[in-house]
């Protein structure tokens, strides 16, 4: 099913974030965490692209096996990153080949301690990106937006400039990097709606299951931890249980709390681990916690 007629159909609306094994091993257990997932009726799931694009081809493979042989509906992961046209151009056939409805189209981030350059004949950013699969392709199109700002952006305007031309290049909707504290995806809303930003936009949640790995993932992705989560993650960091199950109920408040106010759904990146987000998206089914219940002064679509 196409993503945009996902949203305008299905509620409750969960969606899950996976990246590809570096093995065959990896992956037999990855199919098998996704498989799980089936009860829980899962919108979707996503298959990320290493840094650099190194996992293109585990990314294709595990699309098309979780597509075909699951039968979930996938988005796959698409960048801008160590391609040219045609190599992209190439991606795509075999995508579409492979009955893939959906991508995410990002830029792309290179690896660690590198700076982002555009391949010779590529792109340089995803609204190019993005308007290439929209004039030549079928693709439903996902987007990227950062509810704290890009860290290469900047400013806060600057990087809504940006969202603007993913929108007017063709993207259909938009998945947010994680945040840890409502206001700021609510606040990043207001904004994005008086922009002329009018696109489905998907809060991206990370149950905390180690903090000493969310520390890294925030300081990557210009991400910040509200500061009582950090003393009461600081009070626990020696009890890897106690943190997960602090990390459970956080993120299970913070769902709660997005969809009262009316979002259409919430993506979980799950760092290859279901065990926090089923029991997640578990309670938040039993408490039929995705019926609005107030608003705040937002526009939420």
């Amino acid at each position: 099913m196409r993503i945009s007629d996902a949203l305008a159909t299905q509620r409750p609306f969960f969606s899950f974030e996976f990246f590809p094994p570096k093995d065959e091993e990896g992956s037999r257990r990855l199919v098998e965490t996704i498989e799980a997932l089936q009860p829980l009726r899962p919108a979707f799931v996503s298959i990320t692209y290493g840094a650099g694009g190194s996992t293109r081809a585990r990314t294709l493979a595990l699309a098309k096996e979780i597509g075909q042989h699951i039968g979930l509906t996938v988005v796959a992961h698409v960048t801008c990153i160590g391609a040219d046209r045609t190599q992209l151009r190439e991606l795509f056939d075999d995508l579409a080949r492979a009955g893939i409805e959906n991508v995410l189209a990002l830029r792309g981030d290179p690896p660690a301690g590198a700076r982002f350059e555009p391949a010779p004949g590529g792109f340089a950013h995803a609204a190019e990106l993005i308007g290439m699969l929209r004039r030549n392709y079928g693709f439903c199109i996902g987007a990227a937006c950062y509810p704290e700002k890009h860290p290469e952006a900047a400013t806060l305007d600057e990087d809504l400039r940006n969202l603007k031309r993913k929108a007017d290049a063709g993207a259909d909707f938009l998945i947010s990097q994680l945040f840890f504290d409502n206001e700021h995806f609510f606040e990043f809303d207001r904004r994005a709606r008086a922009a002329g930003i009018e696109l489905p936009i998907l809060p991206g949640l990370m149950p905390i299951t180690n903090f000493a790995q969310i520390q890294r993932f925030v300081a990557m992705c210009g991400a910040s931890i509200p500061p009582k989560l950090r003393v009461e993650m600081e009070a626990r960091k020696g009890d890897v249980k106690a943190v997960e199950d602090l990390g459970v109920a956080y993120a299970s408040m913070q769902a709660l709390g997005l969809l009262q106010a009316g979002v259409p759904g919430i993506h979980f990146y799950t760092l290859n681990r279901s065990p926090a987000t089923r029991a997640i998206v578990s309670s938040l089914l039993a408490a039929s916690a995705w019926r609005p219940v107030f608003a705040p002064n937002i526009t939420i679509r």
